[in-house]
């Protein structure tokens, strides 16, 4: 039963938009669920019923809910200071970290969100290619801004033609020159792909993507999709940018380019980099950072490199670190056999399910 939820909801429609403070939270059925704690896989809500989280906060919580070090070390650092708006020695130790686990990350920026990362990397590649296009594929997710969610999940009666996917926002209020900033491709379609990437050359700044597409199913990158982004982005000039918002140290210390072996120009982490504090990074090589560098491109932010996100950071690296070359093997032994699980179950009760991913 969830009445106590139920209360909370409604009570919180008089003060906060929609009841909720993230449009997706409100298709929650029966009613979008307020929880009073957790422990690691272990969630409790208002009214008591405890559940197993496999969502794990959209993915921030790598390490579960609530793991004690991470906690002593919020702690301990707010009892420091929360917030400077100036530099501080741990955001040079989060940087170094990063530089040590993912080969390309030469330079590091921090901010708040992986939407705001997002935004800078195409900012950036526009920049530094002088070009005004970004290339992306159908399904992936990129943020929730006026950029992020072209083509994200179009309905199925207005997808366009195989051969140029329709560019369309899911919000009201986008400025409607953003959508025509953007070339569509088709998810493990290489022919597709190098066919669009000569039909708009000259014009491309990036290619950005998901390594494996997480937010429209799960759907990894076919054989030699890596291989030619990055043929095609050394052919014409353009910048290679990975989304590890979700793949982001889930494939390892190295994230998902080092477990496909590919190596981008720009990075975007969040989520498991903060484990649940709203930290995020973009990460490139020294080149395609040097806008910021020379001052061209603006990056700013008041709470980039927030003490406390970065004492949790910090924390969260380190447990990722610890685990060693082996990871990911065991969290995707779980993975493989909650698949297998799950589709035996789907079979014997004739759910129409396809679980799938790495």
């Amino acid at each position: 039963t969830f009445t106590r939820s139920q209360e909370l909801f409604q009570r919180a429609q008089g003060s906060i938009a929609a009841g909720v403070n993230s449009g997706i939270r409100k298709m929650e059925a029966p009613v979008p669920l307020y929880f009073a704690r957790g422990q690691g896989p272990n969630l409790w809500d208002v009214d008591g019923n405890h559940y197993l989280d496999f969502q794990l906060g959209q993915g921030a919580l790598l390490y579960g809910h609530a793991p004690k070090g991470m906690a002593d070390a919020l702690g301990a650092q707010a009892h420091l200071g929360t917030h400077w708006a100036a530099q501080c020695e741990l955001e040079i130790e989060v940087a170094e970290r990063i530089q040590k686990m993912i080969p390309s990350a030469e330079l590091i920026r921090f901010n708040n969100s992986a939407t705001e990362v997002v935004t800078a990397a195409f900012r950036l590649a526009r920049a530094h290619t002088g070009r005004p296009l970004i290339l992306r594929f159908e399904g992936h997710y990129h943020g929730w801004a006026d950029e992020g969610l072209v083509g994200f999940a179009n309905p199925m009666d207005r997808w366009g033609d195989d051969e140029d996917p329709a560019r369309l926002h899911p919000s009201k209020g986008v400025i409607p020159e953003v959508l025509e900033k953007f070339v569509m491709v088709q998810w493990n379609d290489i022919a597709h792909l190098r066919r669009r990437v000569d039909q708009f050359r000259g014009q491309i700044a990036a290619i950005v993507f998901e390594p494996a597409l997480c937010n429209t199913c799960c759907i990894e990158p076919v054989e030699g999709l890596m291989a030619t982004i990055r043929e095609l982005c050394d052919r014409d000039g353009m910048l290679m940018i990975s989304d590890e918002t979700i793949t982001g140290f889930r494939f390892g210390a190295s994230c998902a380019q080092g477990y496909y072996g590919y190596r981008p120009d720009l990075t975007i982490l969040g989520k498991a980099i903060g484990g649940g504090t709203p930290f995020a990074a973009l990460a490139g090589t020294k080149a395609a950072m040097a806008k910021i560098l020379s001052g061209e491109v603006v990056h700013a932010g008041t709470l980039n490199g927030n003490p406390l996100c970065l004492a949790g950071s910090k924390w969260c690296l380190d447990q990722v670190l610890a685990l060693g070359a082996d990871h990911p093997r065991a969290s995707q032994a779980l993975g493989r056999r909650l698949m297998n699980e799950l589709a035996a179950l789907a079979a014997e009760h004739g759910v129409p399910l396809r679980p799938q991913g790495p």
